[in-house]
């Protein structure tokens, strides 16, 4: 079974109007080379759902975006990612704004072909307020009231992982795997980009495999693009790019997304970019974050 495809191969199997889930978290192991594909296409009213990062806030500068599910997006040490901000500001997007742990919750009751889950997250705020697509109910059992989450259910999820063959086994060994397994789960198809391929027998051994957290099933293709995360970070491989996330987010006032477009995506395959950004070996280089 042969699940490998190219980023372009991939991203003809999106269509208008499509809920996508984005992996990662912030500036950290987003499939950004599907992104800047995406940039490139003529996709549009897409609904995305993810712990956004500039995954979002391209698709939103680019005016691929009719719908943002998010519990934040961020650029980390930039604490609003700038695009998304102006966006919201204008608005430009419709948006559903929820707690991190219901945004979870919302993937596991799509995994798991439940239409909600009830949680007593967002009781007493505003985020049941401002979302009328979540509703408070009553308990049968003990007479209280629960939020009940609705499914986020999804057409396609994107992910970027360390490892994957050809199958369509993909390994993660940052020391979180972020919600990644269930953004595949909650999706009716999941493409993988990632740093390396291996053969299967890689995954023969259990060192290896205990750090696979989602079934082959689950994925409908790979696709092999090292450095595929840039500029964000592939831990244990490379951190994200400071000096450039810098430079994308001075780029909002200085220029516009077109200027940066123009510069790193538009007309670039996406070897030409990582040769803009210093090249695959100072991606590698990228120093990992410490907290």
């Amino acid at each position: 079974m042969d699940k490998r495809m190219t980023a372009g191969d991939i991203v003809a199997e999106l269509q208008d109007g499509m809920t996508i889930g984005i992996g990662g978290w912030g500036p950290r192991r987003k499939p950004m080379a599907l992104i800047r594909e995406i940039l490139r296409s003529d996709l549009k009213d897409l609904t995305v759902v993810a712990y956004g990062g500039a995954d979002v806030g391209m698709l939103c500068a680019a005016g691929k975006v009719k719908k943002v599910v998010f519990a934040f997006v961020s650029l980390d040490f930039i604490p609003l990612e700038p695009y998304f901000r102006q966006a919201r500001q204008k608005g430009e997007i419709d948006v559903m704004e929820i707690d991190e742990g219901m945004l979870l919750l919302g993937l596991r009751a799509a995994a798991w072909g439940c239409p909600y889950i009830p949680t007593r997250i967002g009781l007493g705020t505003d985020v049941v307020r401002v979302n009328p697509e979540i509703k408070v109910i009553d308990s049968p059992y003990d007479e209280k009231e629960w939020v009940a989450m609705p499914a986020l259910k999804l057409d396609v999820s994107l992910l970027h992982a360390d490892r994957a063959d050809e199958r369509g086994v993909c390994q993660i060994k940052g020391s979180d795997h972020y919600m990644d397994d269930w953004f595949a789960r909650a999706a009716e198809k999941t493409f993988v980009t990632c740093d390396e391929l291996v053969d299967a027998d890689y995954f023969n051994n259990p060192e290896e495999s205990r750090y696979v957290f989602w079934e082959r099933s689950m994925t409908s293709g790979v696709c092999l693009q090292p450095g595929g995360a840039h500029p964000t970070s592939c831990a244990p491989l490379y951190g994200y790019d400071v000096p450039h996330f810098k430079e994308y987010n001075a780029s909002a006032k200085e220029g516009g997304f077109e200027t940066y477009f123009e510069k790193f995506i538009k007309n670039n395959s996406e070897e030409e970019y990582q040769t803009k950004v210093g090249g695959l070996e100072a991606i590698k280089q990228l120093p990992l974050p410490v907290y």
